[in-house]
């Protein structure tokens, strides 16, 4: 039965090609399976530090950060409604990537989140994170990764 099985997907974008491709897989299963879909992206709080004996300050992400992230939303959204998401809403948000993305999910549930993945080597995901790797062990609903196509 169409819509039953994904009724709600979520997709985490960037602006990077990796998240494009991430896009471009979800707006396929929003189409076949009739879906609502969301489209997030997450402005980075950008790393503020203070000495010992200033009290802490949070950080605000600069302006023209936040309006990037909200360009690449309002791309993906026309692109979505483009090829025929029936249902297509963009959310923006500003924090830590992976903070805001579990977040959004625990209180917007979802029965499938899509992300991109650059295909680091351990060694970087060690030294750099990985936020599709972060995220896959810590939301409560089913998480596919789109990782690069092999050259």
């Amino acid at each position: 039965m169409p819509g039953a099985l994904f009724a709600r997907i979520l997709v985490a974008i960037d602006g990077s090609k990796y998240a494009d491709r991430a896009l471009d897989v979800a707006i396929d299963l929003a189409n076949h399976y009739e879906s609502e879909l969301s489209v997030l992206a997450v402005a980075p709080v950008q790393a503020v530090f203070v000495s010992a004996t200033e009290p802490w300050v949070p950080a605000e992400v600069p302006e023209s950060e936040t309006h990037a992230y909200r360009e690449v939303i309002d791309q993906a959204v026309q692109r979505c409604q483009k090829a025929g998401v029936r249902s297509v809403t963009g959310i923006c948000l500003e924090g830590v990537i992976t903070d805001e993305i579990i977040g959004h999910v625990e209180k917007h549930p979802t029965d499938l989140l899509v992300l991109g993945s650059r295909g680091m080597s351990a060694a970087k995901r060690l030294l750099l994170g990985s936020v599709s790797d972060a995220v896959s062990h810590h939301v409560p609903c089913p998480v596919l990764i789109i990782r690069p196509r092999p050259d």
